[in-house]
C-alpha cells in the first residue's frame, strides 16, 4: 500500500506546486498558516479562558466592546494595505523605486491620520456605545480602554503591506505568534487571580501594541533596505500625475471596508441592540468555532495578492488563472473536510471549547459553515479585483448587500435572534462572492480576448 500510495501524493503535490508562482504562495502561505496555527490555537485559550471567567453574558459583552471599536475603526480606514501592495508593487516592477518610496510614505501619513480620528470618535461614541449596547453606563471605560488599539495600530495596513510586497512572510508571521503568546499569558494570569472584563481587555491590548510596534520597526527597516535610508525625505509631489487614480482607490477600498461592517462586522452589535448579551455570546462563540474552518485559508488571500498584482501589472493572465485556480482547489479541498468534521462533531467540540451553556450555539454553527464554505474556496474574489484595477466593484456589491442585510436585520433579527443573524451572514457571503468571482473571469476573459485579437492593453 505504501508503495502506491506515496508516488500518488508525491505527484499531485508536484502538480500542484509546478508553478514557480504558486510554489511563492504556498510558502508565504505556509509561514501565515503556521503562525496562524499557533495563533488560532493560543487565540481559542484565549477565548475558551475569557468564556469561562466572564459567562455567557460577559462574553457577550466582551464582543460588543471589541466589535464596537473594530466597526469604528474600519469606518474610517482606507485598508491601505492594500493600496501599498498594489502601487508599491506596481513601481517596484518597472524600476521607479522614488515612486514606490512615495506611496509607501503617504499611505501612512493617511493612515496615521485616520487612526488618531478613529480614536477620537470611539473616545466621543464611548458613553453612547456603553449605554446603547450594553445598557450599561459603567462600562464607558472599558469602550475606551479598548480604543487604545487603534492608536496602537497607527500605520500597522501600511507596514503589513510593504511587507508582503517584499515577501517578508516569515518575520511578521513570527511576530503574531510572540503577540497571541503574550496576550494569552496575561488572560490566563487574570483568569487565574480572578480578574475581570477589565483585566481581558488589557490583555487583548498588550498584545496588540507589542505586534504594532514591531510591524512599524520591520517595515521602516525594509524601507531603508529597498530605497535607502533617506526614503522618508522622498517628496509627494511627484505622486501629483497619479493622485486622482489612488485616491480613487483608496476611497473605494473605504467605502467597500465601510459597507462591509454592515454585511459582516457589525451582527455583534446588532444581535446585542435587539436581544440579550447571552445570545450574543452563544453567536460569538458560533463564530469562533467557524474561524476553525478558515484557518488555513486566511493566509492564503494575503499571499496571492502581491502575486496576482505582479502578473496583472505584466499581463500574464495564464499565471493568473492558475493561480486562483489551484488556490481554489486546495481551499475548497480542507473547507469541504473541515466542515463535515464540524458538523459531525460540533457539539463536542462546542462543549469542550467552552461549556455546556454554549450547546444552543449549535445550529448558528451549521448555518455559518454553509457561507463559509463558498466564501474560503473563492477566498481571493475581492482581491482579484483589487489586482484587475477594480476596486470599486466589491464597492457596489457591498452597498447591495447592505440594503438586503440592513432590511433582513430589521425583520428577522429582533424575532428570531442569533439564527437570524448567522443566516444573514452566511446568505451576505454567497450572494457576495459569487457576483465578485463571476465579475473577475469576466475581466480576465476581456483581456485574454483583446490580447488574442493583438489589441494593446
Amino acid at each position: 500500500m505504501r508503495q502506491v500510495t506515496l508516488p500518488w501524493l508525491q505527484g499531485l503535490f508536484n502538480k500542484i506546486l509546478k508553478n514557480p508562482l504558486f510554489r511563492r504562495v504556498i510558502l508565504n502561505s505556509g509561514y501565515l498558516f503556521s503562525a496562524t496555527g499557533i495563533s488560532a490555537a493560543l487565540s481559542m485559550f484565549q477565548s475558551m479562558l475569557a468564556g469561562k471567567l466572564l459567562g455567557v453574558a460577559g462574553f457577550g459583552i466582551l464582543g460588543t466592546i471589541t466589535t464596537f471599536t473594530s466597526v469604528i475603526n474600519r469606518l474610517l480606514s482606507f485598508r491601505m494595505g492594500e493600496l501599498v501592495i498594489k502601487y508599491v508593487g506596481q513601481y517596484s516592477q518597472t524600476g521607479d523605486n522614488q515612486r514606490a518610496a512615495a506611496v509607501f510614505k503617504a499611505a501612512a501619513l493617511a493612515e496615521m491620520a485616520a487612526s488618531i480620528l478613529a480614536f477620537g470618535l470611539v473616545c466621543l461614541l464611548a458613553p453612547w456605545g456603553a449605554r446603547v449596547f450594553t445598557e450599561s453606563p459603567a462600562l464607558t471605560g472599558a469602550f475606551t480602554l479598548y480604543g487604545l488599539i487603534i492608536l496602537a495600530n497607527l500605520i500597522s495596513e501600511s507596514s503589513t503591506g510593504l511587507l508582503q510586497i517584499y515577501d517578508r512572510f516569515r518575520p511578521v508571521a513570527v511576530l503574531n505568534v510572540f503577540q497571541s503568546a503574550l496576550t494569552l499569558g496575561i488572560i490566563a494570569a487574570v483568569y487565574l487571580l480572578g480578574g475581570d472584563l477589565t483585566g481581558v481587555l488589557v490583555a487583548y491590548l498588550s498584545g496588540k501594541v507589542f505586534a504594532a510596534g514591531g510591524l512599524s520597526i520591520m517595515a521602516f527597516q525594509e524601507a531603508s533596505r529597498q530605497w535607502g535610508s533617506n526614503w522618508w525625505r522622498t517628496p509627494l509631489g511627484i505622486l501629483r500625475p497619479q493622485t486622482r487614480e489612488l485616491a480613487h482607490f483608496a476611497v473605494s477600498t473605504n467605502l467597500s471596508g465601510t459597507l462591509s461592517l454592515i454585511n459582516k462586522d457589525s451582527d455583534l452589535l446588532w444581535l446585542q441592540f435587539f436581544r440579550p448579551s447571552s445570545e450574543v455570546g452563544l453567536f460569538k462563540a458560533a463564530l469562533a468555532v467557524t474561524n476553525l474552518v478558515q484557518l488555513p485559508v486566511s493566509p492564503l488571500p494575503q499571499a496571492t495578492y502581491p502575486e496576482i498584482s505582479r502578473e496583472v501589472a505584466s499581463k500574464n493572465w495564464g499565471n493568473v488563472r492558475y493561480i486562483l485556480r489551484q488556490g481554489s482547489l486546495i481551499a475548497g479541498g480542507f473547507t469541504i473536510a473541515a466542515t463535515i468534521v464540524l458538523t459531525l462533531f460540533g457539539r463536542p467540540v462546542l462543549q469542550f471549547l467552552y461549556s455546556p451553556e454554549f450547546l444552543p450555539a449549535y445550529p448558528a454553527l451549521l448555518i455559518l459553515l454553509a457561507g463559509f464554505l463558498l466564501a474560503n474556496t473563492f477566498y481571493w474574489n475581492r482581491t482579484a479585483l483589487l489586482a484587475l484595477g477594480r476596486p470599486d466593484f466589491p464597492t457596489k456589491v457591498n452597498l447591495l448587500l447592505a440594503l438586503m442585510k440592513t432590511a433582513g436585520i430589521l425583520l428577522l433579527v429582533p424575532r428570531f435572534g442569533h439564527l437570524a443573524s448567522a443566516a444573514l451572514l452566511a446568505g451576505s457571503y454567497l450572494i457576495g462572492v459569487t457576483v465578485s468571482v463571476f465579475k473577475a473571469n469576466q475581466i480576465m476573459s476581456q483581456q485574454e480576448q483583446m490580447i488574442n485579437r493583438g489589441v494593446e492593453v
